[in-house]
């Protein structure tokens, strides 16, 4: 489906950009990154125009991700009750609820693009848990528009190379995906220290 897509991009161009990009959003198997990168491409070639490749995937995928809110918050727990059904799809519910647990708003940030597989589960979480609407369309828009101008731009800079510019993002989010996972550690950390600082000075005064 990936090849039939991309010989349809210089001829639907914006539209099929932001379909992709917004069933993408809702778990389903369109192959959005790549699109992107090839819309890049195809931008640099002066086929599309690059702002509206880029507005065009953010639409999509904004729409997208606010669908998959409101499902949740229609829909509630047996909405997330059926999509456990399937084995594979219980697994990254349970890692999205995990990291919604811990994260909440930042959480919503870095699955539009850093942990982007976890991305739609979180929509339909945040709504079943009834997350705050504007508190989640605002950290949702941001990072969508690091993942839109991420694939795009790279699409741009690597001229429609596909492979290219698919083992560069990768390395970089790799990396990217490397340190945040420290950085959470050493808050936790940070955390648990402080409170068995504050522990010890308690029962010292006792």
């Amino acid at each position: 489906m990936t090849d039939w897509l991309l010989a349809l991009v210089p001829t639907y161009g914006l539209w099929l950009i932001a379909i992709t990009t917004f069933c993408s959003c809702l778990a389903l198997p369109f192959p959005a990154s790549v699109i992107m990168l090839a819309a890049g491409g195809f931008a640099a070639a002066g086929d599309l125009v690059l702002w509206q490749v880029i507005a065009a995937a953010l639409a999509g995928a904004v729409a997208g991700d606010q669908v998959g809110y409101h499902a949740g918050r229609i829909g509630g727990a047996p909405l997330l009750d059926r999509l456990r059904t399937s084995p594979a799809r219980a697994g990254i519910i349970a890692k999205a609820q995990a990291v919604m647990g811990a994260r909440g708003a930042i959480a919503v940030f870095l699955s539009r693009w850093l942990f982007s597989p976890l991305g739609p589960y979180v929509n339909v979480i945040s709504g079943s848990m009834r997350h705050g609407w504007a508190t989640f369309t605002i950290w949702a828009v941001l990072g969508e528009a690091v993942w839109c101008g991420l694939y795009v731009m790279m699409g741009r800079a690597f001229g429609g190379n596909l492979s290219a510019a698919s083992d560069m993002l990768g390395s970089i989010l790799g990396l990217l995906a490397t340190g945040t996972a420290v950085v959470g550690l050493g808050w936790w950390l940070l955390t648990l220290l402080r409170r068995e600082g504050a522990k010890g000075s308690s029962q010292r005064r006792n």
